[in-house]
């Protein structure tokens, strides 16, 4: 049962986790062919900080697409789910959160919010900063990777429902496989009734999609070779960084943005930590980063798929982004 203004939180993935999983996904993603790296990667402080940056930028719409129409739509979405816990998987410190807050509260319905995110100091200092807004609400942090630990979420009250939210487009980086992998997951920890709040960026203009992942500024260039840094200062690699050119395509038999780092020239990579030799041609690219933008009958057809009824949908006036209320069945 949740105490009004109790305040909790959940480790469950500690320093040592983090470390495990990167020197995992890098062994594998450094001999696969072609090579790769999961984007997860990118947000250390530094990247963050660039990811802030690009979300200002005047070429990435999606974030402020997304929350014009998290604005205009969030208390009809508290209305139509009526939920008393709502859930948010990497939940960072988004300006989003309160929109939803204030709006469930609004609606009379909201008791608890239970942020999830990968880094505990983040997850903390938004829990407190929440409280301090929120005196009232029940808080419960989890310090976890939601491709993994959502059954470390806690359960819905007595008589009560949950609604898991998953903004930013974020389900646009997994690759069909894991998607449904992940919302098979997502469905199995929900009692039918429950909802999860999907935001998909949608398919439009490539000229639009585009830039948005290769602006003018090159700030995105900096934050696709972040991930290279964070790889020569964790496990001792020896990655020319500015060796490495930023690549953002569409590919439209996928329906995809794809972001890659290509090598300038031949080169020979040590990662110390992992006795590990890597070799580089000129021209070699590496993939970093997918973004699927999906029709919103594709939508349909995927979450149905993993155990979902589409109960309501928003979509902005240019039809680039798509919040979907999905109904475990």
């Amino acid at each position: 049962m949740s105490t009004p203004g109790l305040i909790q939180l959940d480790v469950h993935l500690t320093d040592a986790d983090a470390d495990a999983a990167l020197r995992a996904d890098v062994a594998r993603g450094l001999t696969a062919r072609p090579k790769e790296l999961p984007p997860k990667w990118f947000y250390d402080a530094r990247g963050s900080e660039l990811f802030e940056k690009i979300t200002e930028l005047p070429e990435y719409y999606p974030f402020r697409t997304e929350r014009a129409l998290l604005t205009d739509s969030v208390a009809d979405i508290a209305r139509s789910s009526g939920a008393d816990t709502v859930v948010e998987l990497g939940s960072g410190s988004s300006t989003k959160t309160r929109l939803l807050l204030d709006a469930f509260a609004a609606a009379g319905t909201l008791r608890r919010y239970v942020p999830q995110d990968v880094s505990e100091s983040a997850l903390r200092g938004a829990v407190d900063e929440l409280h301090r807004d929120y005196p009232s609400l029940a808080l419960h942090g989890v310090v976890g990777d939601f491709t993994r630990d959502l059954d470390r979420l806690p359960g819905a009250d007595p008589g009560g429902k949950r609604m898991i939210a998953f903004l930013g487009g974020t389900i646009g980086n997994l690759l069909p496989g894991p998607r449904h992998e992940f919302l098979t997951h997502v469905r199995g920890v929900l009692a039918p009734g429950e909802q999860l709040l999907l935001g998909t960026g949608l398919a439009t203009d490539p000229a639009v999609m585009v830039p948005a992942y290769d602006d003018a500024a090159g700030i995105t260039a900096e934050f696709n070779r972040n991930v290279l840094y964070v790889l020569n200062r964790e496990l001792g690699a020896n990655f020319e960084v500015d060796a490495f050119e930023h690549v953002a395509l569409w590919d439209a038999a996928n329906e995809w943005i794809e972001m890659r780092l290509r090598a300038s020239r031949d080169m020979h990579v040590r990662v110390r930590a992992l006795d590990l030799d890597v070799r580089f041609l000129a021209g070699e690219e590496m993939a970093t980063e997918i973004s699927a933008k999906f029709r919103t009958e594709v939508v349909d057809e995927f979450v149905t798929a993993a155990g979902f009824e589409p109960t309501r949908r928003w979509i902005d006036p240019d039809r680039r982004f798509a919040l979907s209320l999905l109904t475990a069945i």
